[in-house]
Order: structure tokens, then sequence, then C-alpha cells
């Protein structure tokens, strides 16, 4: 197996004393170059391994970090990324087998939280199986998105948390029935409580006595099922 390094200035963010965290990312394509910038930019240490050869040259011109052009599924290799000081290990190629066969090497370095992305939503129940609770499908997320801009079209942003067992949105008031209201009339109840509201164009921690104002934008945690009401 050939394997070689791509250096890119990989110390100039620790020289700015930004570093939080070392993640190492398995796959420099779309999803795994996209994370890996973001994080650079938030000031953590990336290491990113890709097998393809074309690819690595390409990422490492682009990316502040310790690019290893290689396969990710060998304990060689992962060894060579200094694993046993990872924070997080992040699978992101386009093959789900080759994530999960390197999730299960990477857990025998203790490494505190791996991640791995699912292209089948079938292949989800053998991550877990082996131990792999972050399991993350970009296509299923993206129906999900897309259902809700359906189906909740007057929503200006949504969150889901947990399980899927509440969600945080924004909306804009406009139904008579609350306009002119007391917060503490409305909210909170045992199925929504409204969080914050926002007055010229400031986010403003709701009390009891604030009153609703046709067109405020405000925001509500709301338990799932309960949405519509």
């Amino acid at each position: 197996m050939k394997i070689f390094i791509i250096f890119k200035n990989k110390f100039n963010v620790l020289q700015r004393g930004r570093i939080e965290m070392y993640i190492i990312i398995m796959g420099g394509g779309r999803v795994g170059l996209n994370l890996a910038n973001l994080l650079i930019e938030d000031g953590h240490d990336i290491t990113l391994i890709e097998s393809d050869e074309s690819l690595c040259s390409e990422v490492a011109a682009e990316l502040d970090a310790l690019v290893i052009c290689g396969n990710g599924t060998s304990s060689k290799l992962l060894e060579e990324t200094n694993i046993e000081d990872a924070d997080f290990f992040i699978a992101t190629t386009g093959n789900d087998e080759a994530n999960l066969l390197s999730c299960i090497l990477v857990k025998k370095y203790n490494v505190p939280t791996i991640i791995a992305r699912v292209s089948n939503p079938d292949h989800e129940e053998a991550f877990m199986e082996v131990g792999i609770d972050n399991v993350i499908s970009p296509e299923v997320t993206a129906a999900g998105l897309l259902e809700k801009l359906v189906t909740r079209p007057n929503v200006a942003d949504l969150i889901t948390l947990g399980e899927g067992d509440a969600e945080i949105f924004d909306m804009t008031i406009t139904n008579d029935k609350v306009v002119g209201k007391k917060i503490g009339e409305i909210s909170p109840t045992k199925d929504y409580i409204i969080i914050a509201t926002y007055q010229k164009g400031k986010l403003v921690i709701p009390q009891t006595d604030s009153v609703i104002s046709r067109g405020e934008k405000v925001t509500v945690l709301v338990k799932r099922g309960a949405f519509k009401k």
C-alpha cells in the first residue's frame, strides 16, 4: 500500500492559540472537505485521510491541515495520524463498508467520539450493533428538511432536538387569537414554551407580562406531535 503525506501549514492555527480539539476525518469528498473547512475555521486541529491520490493533492491545496493519502481502514495508517490522541474520528466517505470498518478499528484506540456517515439508511443498524452511536445520513437529513419546507412553509428556521422528541423553531406572529396577549397567558403549556422574542432585530428573553405584537418573531420549543397545535 502506497502512503504519502501532504503537509500544508499544519500549525498555523496552533500558533494563533485557538486549538480546541484534534479531529481526524476520513474522506476528502464534498462532505469531508466542507466539514474540515468549517472545523478549521473554528480553530480545531484537523487531519484528513483520503485514499485517492489525485483527490489528496486537490484537498491539500485547499486545506490548512495535514492530509494523509492512504487507506483509512488500515491500523498502521491510523497510528500514523496519532489516533490515540484524537478527540473525534469522523468517517465521511460514500462507502458504508469502509466507514464501518474504519470505525470498528478506531474503537480499539478509545477515541472519545466516533461519528460515521451512512449513505444507505438500511445500513444504520449495522453501525449501531457494533457500538457506533453517532450515525448520520445526509440523504435522510436532506429529505427531512425538504419535507419540513413543504409541510411547514411558514417556519423561518427549525432545529430538531435529541431523537426528534422536540423542535425549536422561529415564526412570525399573525394569529389574531394571540396578538395583544401577554406571554404568560399562552406560555408555557405542557406542549410548548415561547423561549425568545425579537425586538428591533435583537433577541429578548420574554417575561410573563411581555405583550405579543403582530409581525413579531418568536422562538418556540415544542414537543413532538404538538407542532400543528
